[in-house]
């Protein structure tokens, strides 16, 4: 179901972006982490603004105009497993701007993101390396932070059943709004590959995982 909630006058640009938005345990798990940083000058993202951008901000006139470009670009997208892999200073290790979690670089996620850079006429050149930001550090930290170490492999997996659109903060201190929520749709036989490789994906992590707490072990 199409979920909308538009506080903007229609006349009114909006600064907007799609994306994610990440569950709120996955959120506050990835939040805790990145604490690690807290003696140094750091500015976090709060728990509940967690996402992971698809399309890059951008001043829209119309918010009913992209809400049915959005639409139209996750037509017949597949739900899909997001798999975060590695918490990780960005973009120099020695003197980070960013504390970020790291996601896999699936077909379906690429594929998604292609056909929304499409539908808002942007274009983006760079390698596609899907993550969320969790804190920039300031000036005066980034060498002091660099030797504070962060990075470690993480084992988080969220479904992805819906793509957001967000208004950016509108003012110091608040957060995201989401002006509306679209799901991904699939025919029935794609939810059954989705919920079989969900289940493939999540019972190797646990392996995974329970392989390196043994190796670990006295």
């Amino acid at each position: 179901m199409l979920q909308v909630e538009d506080r903007t006058p229609a006349a009114q640009t909006a600064r907007v972006f799609v994306g994610f938005k990440i569950a709120p345990e996955i959120a506050h798990e990835l939040a805790q982490l990145a604490r690690g940083l807290e003696r140094f000058p750091s500015r976090f993202v709060p728990t509940e603004d967690i996402h992971l951008t698809l399309v890059p901000p951008w001043n829209e006139n119309s918010i009913l105009d992209a809400i049915e470009k959005l639409r139209e670009a996750v037509n017949g997208s597949a739900p899909f497993m997001l798999t975060f892999t590695r918490l990780s200073y960005w973009s120099d290790r020695r003197h980070p701007r960013l504390l970020c979690g790291e996601c896999a670089t699936t077909p379906e996620i690429t594929a998604l993101r292609s056909a929304l850079l499409n539908a808002f006429g942007q274009t983006d050149d760079r390698p596609f390396e899907p993550h969320v930001t969790l804190a920039r550090m300031q000036r005066d930290g980034r060498a002091a932070a660099g030797r504070n170490e962060m990075d470690r492999d993480l084992s988080l997996v969220q479904a992805i059943d819906s793509v957001e659109l967000f208004q950016s903060r509108t003012q110091v201190g608040g957060g995201y709004q989401i002006l509306a929520s679209l799901p991904l749709a699939a025919p029935r036989r794609a939810w059954r590959d989705f919920f079989r490789q969900s289940l493939i994906r999540i019972t190797g992590m646990w392996k995974r995982a329970a392989s390196s707490r043994d190796r670990e072990s006295p």
